[in-house]
């Protein structure tokens, strides 16, 4: 029986009793049916003598294979490269791009060990999916080994403008490597359009249709699969009984109040200081609801060695100190800033009761958060979601309020249509909006990117260099060479 076989950065904790995320939500039910592996980094650093330790465990017909990094690996080839120069391009932040050769070389060579770990696993008829742009190399250097298999990519965070993707030094390294690719996917059309655009102005690569391209003696899909969550799974934990919870929003009814919520990881791409001067600015516009408008920002720790992260923390700090300063009484503070994880649980139970989910990040893949938050809300008074337009789910999401994270008058203003939308408007909104999340939930998404890498046609491999050693042998240590093949 054909086996599918996924490989991302981190593995999901597979024996843990609860899943969380759209990649471990969407996969694993399609793991244990065909008896897959998962491969991926365990998180642990170790020394170099045993950098090629790899584990392997079984938790209920699926494989886990998972392999340490050295500290060299981790801060070259996951701080480094991975997060200081891919990241912040992807997310159109070039100012925030950290390219050194060193970073390049390590992504390579981790490429290059995930293959060597992986290869001797793999069996004739496996699917082998690619989860996310740490691992672009990595088809390049299973083809090295002479793998023939059928291997797609899914890229999880958005695909930049071709002339943002084509400022990286060396691009044209990661474009050969994800041309290795039986199929490419994405999260929105506009991120497939913007890849197909760089295509057409940096390769040589002949388009056979819109979605399939010629490239020497290979075919090519390319596609774009919106993830969805497991709805079912999220409404169930918002529908919990808690104690703290349920008296807090009583609390808030007697008081005449609601919550505004935010929940993310502390990221630059997700527009945390603009949406808190938004909340501001909403304050500063429409004094008739100090004391009774509460904004609770869940921004949970992320990459605190990447100095952009610590940035952004202080900024955080220092401004919703400033607005409570400005604006709180002895019985009420306009922000709740937490710098903390907050279990999935608990967090279902916040959506609950808040009346506005506001999710606007100022460049994100898709964002599973404001999915949901609608999966979250009571049908019998739903809450309102403010989507940013430059969230990936925003080409889905059409019945939540679309604002622009960079204007705050817009948002501020959001916010007050959300706190005075009658409640038929709220109804309905919501009914639509939990309709697309359920027909395009996490199952639905695995199952149409598995059938279409199932599909491509088979392409037979000529013998090549791995990734790293093509990275080597291209002139000069910082740029590459102007060669469109």
């Amino acid at each position: 029986m054909e086996r599918l076989v996924v490989v991302s950065n981190r593995t999901a904790d597979l024996g843990g009793k609860t899943l969380s995320g759209g990649l471990a939500v969407g996969i694993v039910d399609a793991l244990k049916s065909s008896g897959g592996m998962w491969m991926g980094w365990n998180g642990d650093i170790v020394d170099k003598s045993r950098s090629m330790d790899a584990r392997v465990e079984t938790y209920d017909n699926v494989t886990s294979l998972t392999m340490p990094l050295t500290k060299e690996e981790h801060n070259n080839y996951y701080l480094g490269f991975a997060n200081k120069v891919l990241w912040p391009t992807f997310h159109y932040r070039l100012d925030l791009m950290d390219y050194r050769t060193e970073f390049a070389r390590s992504y390579a060579r981790v490429n290059g060990k995930f293959a060597d770990i992986l290869h001797p696993h793999l069996r004739d008829d496996d699917l082998v999916w690619v989860h996310d742009y740490h691992l672009i190399p990595l088809a390049s250097e299973l083809r090295a080994k002479g793998c023939n298999h059928k291997i797609g990519f899914f890229l999880h965070i958005p695909f930049p403008p071709s002339d943002i993707f084509s400022a990286i030094p060396r691009h044209q390294w990661l474009r050969e490597c994800l041309l290795q690719f039986d199929l490419i996917g994405f999260q929105t059309q506009n991120d497939a359009d913007n890849f197909c655009r760089y295509l057409k102005g940096n390769s040589d690569v002949k388009f056979l249709s819109p979605d399939r391209i010629r490239w020497h003696d290979r075919t090519i899909k390319i596609g774009h699969f919106p993830i969805g969550i497991d709805v079912d799974q999220f409404a169930a934990m918002a529908q919990e009984t808690d104690e703290e919870i349920q008296l807090e929003r009583k609390r808030r009814s007697l008081l005449k109040r609601f919550q505004v919520i935010s929940a993310d990881r502390l990221d630059y791409s997700k527009g945390l200081p603009q949406r808190m001067k938004a909340f501001r600015k909403f304050l500063d516009t429409s004094p008739e609801y100090r004391g009774h408008a509460e904004y609770l920002q869940v921004a949970s720790p992320s990459r605190e060695d990447v100095t952009a992260y610590s940035d952004i923390r202080g900024e955080l700090e220092q401004l919703s100190g400033a607005v409570n300063g400005k604006h709180a009484d002895i019985n009420w503070a306009p922000i709740q800033y937490i710098n903390q994880s907050i279990s999935r649980e608990r967090l279902a139970l916040l959506f609950r009761c808040s009346l506005i989910g506001l999710i606007t990040p100022l460049r994100d893949g898709m964002n599973l958060v404001a999915k949901e938050y609608i999966a979250a809300q009571d049908d019998e008074d739903p809450g309102i979601l403010i989507l940013s337009r430059f969230a990936g789910a925003a080409e889905e999401l059409g019945d939540a309020l679309i604002v622009n994270p960079y204007d705050v008058n817009e948002v501020a203003q959001a916010i007050k249509k959300a706190a005075t939308m009658p409640m038929d408007e709220r109804k309905a909104r919501h009914r639509n909006l939990f309709s697309q999340i359920s027909t395009n939930n996490a199952d639905l998404w695995q199952r149409r990117y598995v059938a279409a890498l199932r599909s491509v046609e088979p392409n037979v491999q000529r013998a090549q260099l791995s990734s790293h050693a093509k990275w080597r042998k291209e002139p000069g240590m910082g740029t590459m060479s102007n060669s469109r093949h």
